[in-house]
């Protein structure tokens, strides 16, 4: 199993202090994770891409591009790229320098995206959101690899014998769907040949677990190998510590702050106490045996051989969050890579095979 560290790199006051970093501090804040999840050694480092309150992370490939410059080993990964948003090409230069600058580390998770505020932004409506994210992928999956491209496009100007520059390092880069709510996400992915990452964060396995069992059933239709499919997970929140009660006294002031903020601005309340979260969200919260036992039973749901976890402290303590991330990876992490296989595919950089080598002449 592989695990990576995310970050949507929401900007708002501490949930149990109220003390709210500024925007300075909160993007070094980013940078100093990314900077311990390599110490610590995980396998990847995510940054999310919203465009309303109270998020920042509307520039990911600036993000990561500095984090490229500052780290040697692990992979970098969007957390969603939103290209229902986004013009195709335009996200294709971005991120094709960026895979260059990080020496092919760069993994993309893509989706349609969510909030009506960043809807609104980009002239993006609830109707067309996902004829948009499909037609981009399309435009965005050729570019990477032919040279030239025609499309005829509907929501971008159309492109004839179109060259796009730089040309791709990665060839291709490896693209993930992200999946929360819809099974068109699924559709897509399976469609493709392509690895899945659900959210698996907001509710119970249950919806989740039925968009994987749609994906693999449409992965099967489209007459791809079973036995190539990935698919990762997400977690709703870490603490890891000694004892099971020493975890729960950490986050019961994180997880009661969000519930009163869930509660004052309107959001669904699906979880009303600490211990019905811990028990029936994915959130990772217990003694290292809980947590462990916890990504077991995700994993005869889901068959996730990727895991995210939070790489924010959320409220805790940055040195409870700093014990939290150690303690997941040398007592936690171990035990998971040792039960759970890796995905089908080599974790590094996705090269082309060298050109043959010219056959002499034999006259």
């Amino acid at each position: 199993m592989k695990f990576l560290a995310i970050t949507l790199i929401v900007h708002r006051p501490d949930p149990v202090t109220g003390v709210r970093k500024t925007t300075h501090e909160r993007f070094r804040e980013v940078l100093d994770n990314a900077l311990l999840a390599e110490e610590l050694g995980f396998d990847g480092f995510g940054v999310g891409e919203r465009h309303e309150r109270p998020f920042i992370s509307s520039s990911p490939p600036v993000v990561l591009s500095h984090i490229a410059a500052r780290t040697r080993r692990i992979r970098l990964f969007t957390a969603v790229t939103t290209l229902s948003l986004l013009d195709p090409v335009r996200a294709y230069e971005d991120y094709a320098t960026l895979d260059h600058l990080a020496d092919g580390r760069l993994d993309l998770i893509i989706g349609k995206g969510n909030g009506a505020a960043q809807r609104e932004l980009f002239h993006v409506t609830p109707e067309d959101q996902w004829e948009r994210n499909a037609e981009s992928y399309e435009v965005f999956r050729r570019i990477w690899r032919e040279d030239r491209v025609t499309a005829r496009t509907r929501f971008r100007p159309q492109l004839t014998d179109a060259e796009v520059w730089p040309r791709p390092y990665q060839r291709p880069v490896r693209v993930w769907h992200g999946s929360a709510t819809s099974e068109q996400s699924v559709d897509l992915a399976a469609r493709y040949g392509d690895p899945l990452f659900s959210a698996n964060v907001t509710h119970p396995v249950e919806p989740y677990a039925a968009l994987v069992r749609h994906y693999r059933e449409r992965w099967e239709h489209h007459g791809h190998d079973p036995a190539a499919i990935a698919v990762g997970a997400g977690s709703a929140g870490l603490c890891v510590a000694r004892t099971t009660q020493e975890a729960l006294d950490a986050y019961r002031p994180v997880f009661e702050s969000n519930l009163a903020f869930q509660r004052a601005t309107g959001l669904p309340v699906v979880f009303e106490t600490l211990e019905d979260f811990v028990e029936r969200s994915s959130a990772l919260i217990g003694s290292p045996q809980q947590v462990i036992d916890k990504v077991h039973r995700y994993h005869e749901r889901l068959g996730h051989t990727v895991q995210h976890v939070p790489a924010d402290a959320s409220g805790l303590s940055d040195t409870r969050h700093r014990d939290s991330l150690e303690r997941f990876w040398t007592e936690v992490a171990p035990v998971l890579r040792r039960d759970i296989p890796d995905p089908p595919f080599p974790w590094g950089p996705v090269l082309a095979p060298p050109d043959p080598a010219p056959v002499p002449d034999a006259h």
